[in-house]
């Protein structure tokens, strides 16, 4: 075969671009010098048969060769000068021989241990051997919120003046795969600009590792999961928030959430595609919330049993952007028990309800906390149903009082242009309702209701990992201790995307 300088050039070309890269050369240990990555593509060349043994020693020995030079006539005689089209650039793989690219590229696979690809996780490196695999992934949220601040729960939140508000609501960094074995699993999440009050403490803004864990999942009937994470108690709390199908989550999600907590669960599915097929959790866990050790003794318990009624399993996540072929459902009931300071949970840690005493006066076992949800879940041709039903019973051990919470919501979403078709596809309109009954926060003997009712407009750009969404919210209280009805709208906009 003869080989003009033209195209070795290119041939080197689509090798350093392979293969110079910092972290490739690395692994190959290749040397950075032209010189070495001329040699690396010839001796290529020689074992394919490409180039004579005669042709190899003077391309090595003048790596620059014009097209005079090449032995064996191989040059382009002056009738017949080169063309444009016989010159590709530098790097440029046009007009070499299949067969010489394909060995490149099997050359280069078999040398590099490990394959880099991106995947709706992020970014992903795992080892040939498929002993490793990570994934790392950045997710970001831009919102407007017409009325800055959490949802309304007390009068004053009604009628004292808010403003609105543009803010970076959470920018995270997701690290997740697998090690040794792909049934050897861990995951990280980590906050990286919360955001803040411009009165609250600095450190209110800093980074926080929100979850770790790893799961031994060798067999679906039982698998183990250690270290901190969203318990499993409901579907609203643990579908990551940017797998939501509103803005943000119901007015429940505050009062009923158990939230992070570090402990130990068994988990598992079982009869697996069948009318029968099940998920189970069990769990014991130090009851304080994110990051917190354990200061009393007593675990938090709690437990899950989900019939997947058809036969088939529901992703912990919202909307039916995936276009669900076979119609898909849940139903499931969970419950937990804790006692300590808290009677409430968010992602800042241990907490306590309007009108409890707050946690850094309370004895260290003040309350016993017993909750119970039900819930219902069910997708089907871009059509989206959640339901849920808690209950919740908070006993002061110190006071002697015992209260009762009680909430709901349900919320159902549609691709209308399954129904439609001049309604543009990546559109999805969805409504939900909610209701609190809780404690007064003056006298806990009188109870207060609240309701949310909310309409969303979604636009998938790229699924969940690029969307915007704005919704619209009627929030209402009616306070008994007060005797005073209030109300107030509320609008919102935000994008969500993920690398």
């Amino acid at each position: 075969m003869k080989i003009t300088a033209n195209k070795y050039r290119s041939i080197c070309g689509r090798l350093c671009q392979l293969c110079v890269t910092g972290l490739f050369a690395g692994i190959l240990g290749l040397q950075t010098q032209a010189q070495a990555a001329d040699k690396a593509l010839l001796d290529i060349l020689l074992d394919n048969g490409a180039i004579t043994a005669e042709q190899y020693e003077q391309l090595l020995a003048k790596p620059e060769l014009s097209s005079a030079d090449v032995l064996g006539g191989g040059a382009e005689s002056e009738s017949s000068p080169a063309t444009a089209a016989d010159s590709p650039e530098p790097g440029s793989a046009a007009g070499l021989d299949p067969a010489i690219t394909a060995e490149i590229d099997r050359a280069i696979d078999e040398k590099l241990p490990v394959k880099a690809s991106y995947t709706d996780k992020g970014f992903r490196l795992e080892t040939r051997d498929g002993r490793f695999q990570t994934n790392l992934q950045w997710r970001a949220q831009w919102r407007y919120n017409s009325i800055e601040g959490p949802d309304p729960r007390q009068v004053r939140n009604f009628t004292d003046p808010r403003t609105s508000n543009f803010e970076a609501r959470r920018l995270r960094m997701k690290i997740g795969g697998y090690g040794y074995q792909p049934w050897l699993k861990y995951y990280f999440e980590v906050d990286l600009q919360p955001s803040r009050e411009v009165d609250d403490d600095s450190a209110d803004g800093s980074a926080r590792v929100f979850d770790w864990r790893i799961d031994i999942t060798k067999w679906d009937w039982a698998s183990l999961r250690v270290g901190q994470w969203k318990i499993d108690l409901n579907r609203e709390r643990v579908d990551s928030s940017g797998r939501q199908q509103f803005v943000e989550r119901s007015i429940v999600n505050r009062i009923f959430t158990i939230d992070r907590q570090v402990g130990i669960q068994l988990r598992g599915r079982v009869l697996k595609d069948t009318p029968a097929e099940f998920r189970y959790y069990v769990g014991a866990f130090n009851g304080e919330g994110r990051g917190v050790a354990n200061p009393d003794g007593n675990a938090m318990w709690m437990g899950r049993l989900q019939w997947n009624f058809l036969g088939r399993d529901l992703e912990w996540r919202q909307t039916d952007v995936e276009y669900t072929e076979l119609p898909t459902g849940s139903l499931a009931f969970a419950g937990s028990t804790n006692t300590g300071k808290c009677t409430r949970w968010s992602s800042e840690g241990c907490g306590n309800l309007d009108g409890f005493t707050p946690v850094g006066s309370a004895d260290p076992d003040q309350f016993k906390v017993d909750q119970t949800v039900q819930e219902l879940a069910f997708k089907w041709r871009g059509f989206s149903l959640q339901q849920e039903y808690h209950r919740k019973i908070v006993a002061d051990r110190t006071q002697l009082t015992k209260n009762s919470l009680t909430g709901g919501y349900i919320q159902s979403g549609y691709f209308f242009h399954y129904l439609l078709e001049p309604v543009p596809k990546p559109l999805e309109l969805a409504m939900r309702y909610a209701f609190v009954d809780e404690p007064n926060a003056t006298d806990r003997n009188l109870e207060n209701e609240r309701n949310e009712f909310s309409l969303v407009a979604n636009w998938f750009f790229s699924g969940h990992n690029n969307k915007l969404t704005l919704d619209y919210s009627y929030l209402t209280l009616n306070d008994r201790f007060l005797n005073q009805r209030e109300a107030e709208n509320r609008m919102r906009l935000q994008w969500d995307i993920s690398f």
